[in-house]
């Protein structure tokens, strides 16, 4: 990245406080012109619970002063009970969340120093509240960037996919668990530090509980959702994701729902800003936001939107890794979406494990059985990949073995395919709830298989997430299965296969018991959103500058970071474990003279052929210390289950020196709502 500190404006920065109506008091930081005051300028809002002072300071002090040094307010704001603002955070996007947001606006637009317009952006959280606060029409807000977001908070969030439980809504109840446990800085707040953060220890509760109170898609999933009513968003939207990321789906949904001013963009990244992101190639993302907040936020044309609706990175094929530093491919453009340059190519399964074009095909009533081991889903990555520790899928030949496969002859010629592969299965169950997990992989001349995309459906989904019903074991049905967007080249020489799995552990929860899958296949597809190469348009798509941002936190390192990510095969137990171990190590903010420590561990569990041996394990360590102040948590969550019920076992320590204040466990069995 490019290092930039000579701005067209001198930049200052600030740690003040938003009031609230009720009393409460919100921390910010805000970077601004130093003659804003005589020059007002645009506020670009982000606002997180993921405390500014210390745990996103690194990234934001690459962005906001830069926003800033190009004449805007960069305005980082932690959210009620987080950081060193006021309060308890008890859920994510609370209805009192998005009101505080609207009172942040109105605050914004009485400051002297601003132009009372406002741009929200944000990455993950921040993404949706961006969208969420949009659809309630603020009159400052002008317009949004949303990164690695979802409009769907039941059908594509961390929580669940296709009905199914995912694991990352463990890791991830667990991530905010040991942030709700984080005390605020006593630097900001003064003595009142450690009766704020008691009130925290205390009030924010378990989250994965109630998580598991909504397994199906009710009121509590549709608030938030954007996709509700895509027509309150009037505001001109930015949409961005990655393709190793989790929400990449929503860029799609969300260009067709909303009919306002819009973009997209889908780089090869994980759950990465894109100045950052990984696997590159990384773009000169910033660059990009100010030709958007210019366009909305400050009326110049900038010829942002003269460009195509969508930019996308043509993926080309890559050996299988855990982990990329670079995706090779190039940038492709769609005017709009859906896009009228994309064809369905339709593929007949076959008895014979073929994928054939679907005119090549015969009718036939051939059946094709699969219960999968418990294993298929060790090499799966996250649904969410970080990128940290490595945690994109592996080879597929390791999955493989306990899946039913369909593949394509060898190409003769390069295939490239650009948005949501559908598959169309006939198929019957032998139990009332049941799973299938469908991968698209990539199978190279020496047989390697790259993971392209992968879908799964809880079956009792199959017609509802809201209204899930119970399958009759033995009857026949007809279900469409949405694999993710993706676009991907297929080189001369390699094939397509389909895989089709009754499990995917850990990254979805089984099914409470094992169940046996009966395929029809002549009577099933696979259906590939084909693209047509236009070399002509591509050549004249403007190049991304390279990343660039403003001068990095000053920062030492005190205790290297680990990160480790194994398959542990017990024999001699008959137990299989993954372990994800990401230690942060120990590192001092200078400007503030904090050091901080954190450190994870996941374990997936099971022995072998037995459901109700599944659990799930985290444990974080986090610590917090400035000359004597020190302080110290310790979080531990285990989700175990059997045919009948889910069970949270969960711990929760904290200690002031060597002193532990709080302790506190929890015991929850929570009834499965056919997952």
């Amino acid at each position: 990245m490019r290092i930039v500190s000579d701005f067209p404006r001198q930049v200052q920065e600030e740690e003040t406080w938003i009031p609230l109506a009720d009393g409460t008091h919100l921390a910010a930081r805000i970077w601004r012109p130093v003659d804003a005051v005589r020059h007002p300028v645009p506020a670009i809002l982000e606002y997180l619970p993921y405390r500014k002072r210390d745990l996103t300071a690194e990234r934001d002090v690459q962005m906001h002063p830069y926003w800033a040094g190009h004449g805007y307010a960069g305005v980082r704001v932690d959210i009620r009970g987080t950081g060193e603002s006021d309060g308890v955070l008890t859920d994510e996007y609370l209805p009192s969340e998005l009101e505080d947001g609207l009172e942040i606006l109105t605050w914004l637009e009485a400051q002297p120093w601003c132009t009372g317009d406002v741009g929200m952006i944000g990455i993950s959280w921040g993404g949706f509240n961006g969208l969420q606060i949009a659809a309630l029409r603020p009159p400052q807000l002008k317009a949004v960037i949303a990164i690695c977001f979802t409009d769907d908070r039941y059908a594509d969030d961390i929580h669940h996919m296709g009905g199914c439980l995912l694991g990352d809504n463990l890791s991830w109840a667990s991530t905010m668990f040991d942030g709700n446990a984080c005390p605020p800085d006593p630097d900001l707040v003064g003595e009142r530090w450690r009766e704020m953060w008691l009130e925290r220890l205390d009030g924010s509760g378990l989250w994965l509980a109630q998580w598991l109170e909504h397994q199906r898609r009710d009121d509590y999933w549709k608030h938030g959702s954007v996709c509700e009513d895509y027509s309150a968003i009037q505001c001109p939207v930015y949409a961005i994701s990655g393709w190793a990321d989790g929400y990449c789906n929503a860029v799609f949904r969300l260009l067709e729902g909303i009919d306002v001013p819009r973009k997209g963009l889908v780089g090869p990244w994980a759950h990465k800003y894109p100045h950052l992101g990984v696997p590159g190639p990384a773009i000169g993302f910033l660059q990009e936001s100010l030709r958007w907040w210019d366009q909305w936020l400050k009326g110049e044309e900038t010829g942002i939107m003269e460009e195509p609706m969508l930019r996308l990175w043509m993926q080309e094929s890559v050996p299988p890794s855990a982990r990329y530093k670079e995706r090779p491919g190039r940038w492709v453009a769609e005017p709009e979406w859906p896009s009228p340059n994309i064809l369905p190519s339709s593929f007949r399964l076959t008895a014979g494990h073929d994928l054939f074009p679907e005119a090549d095909g015969k009718d036939d009533d051939a059946t094709l059985d699969i219960r999968s081991p418990l294993s298929v889903g060790l090499y799966a990555g996250k649904w969410c990949s970080y990128n940290a520790p490595p945690d994109l899928p592996h080879d597929q030949r390791d999955e493989d073995g306990g899946s039913l496969i369909f593949q394509t002859p060898r190409l003769d010629a390069p295939l490239e395919i650009c948005g949501s592969p559908m598959v169309e299965l006939e198929l019957a169950a032998d139990q009332p709830v049941a799973m299938v997990a469908l991968r698209l992989s990539d199978i190279a001349e020496d047989d390697k298989a790259t993971r392209v995309s992968f879908g799964l459906l809880n079956l009792t989904h199959r017609n509802s997430d809201e209204f899930p019903e119970p399958l009759a074991p033995g009857k026949r049905y007809r279900v469409r299965i949405p694999l993710k967007h993706i676009a991907q080249q297929f080189a001369p020489g390699h094939a397509i296969r389909l895989s089709l799995s009754t499990s995917y552990w850990p990254l979805a929860w089984p099914a409470p018991q094992p169940a046996r899958i009966t395929v029809w296949p002549a009577q099933s597809r696979l259906v590939l959103p084909v693209r047509g190469p236009r070399p002509a348009e591509e050549a004249s798509l403007p190049a991304f500058a390279e990343p660039e941002g403003a001068p990095p936190l000053a920062k030492t390192l005190l205790q290297p970071t680990q990160e480790t990510w194994q398959v542990i095969r017990d024999m001699a137990n008959d137990r299989t474990t993954l372990e994800v171990i990401n230690d942060e190590g120990r590192y001092r903010i200078d400007d503030i003279d904090l050091e901080i420590a954190a450190r994870v561990t996941e374990r997936y569990q099971y022995s072998y052929g037995n459901y109700d041996s599944v659990s799930g394990w985290t444990e974080w360590q986090r610590s917090f210390k400035r000359g004597d102040w020190e302080v110290h948590t310790l979080t531990r969550t285990r989700l175990t289950s059997d045919s009948d019920n889910f069970r949270i076992r969960a711990t929760l320590d904290a200690w002031e020196g060597d002193t532990r204040i709080y302790a506190r466990t929890w015991d929850e069995i929570i009834p499965r709502d056919l997952v």
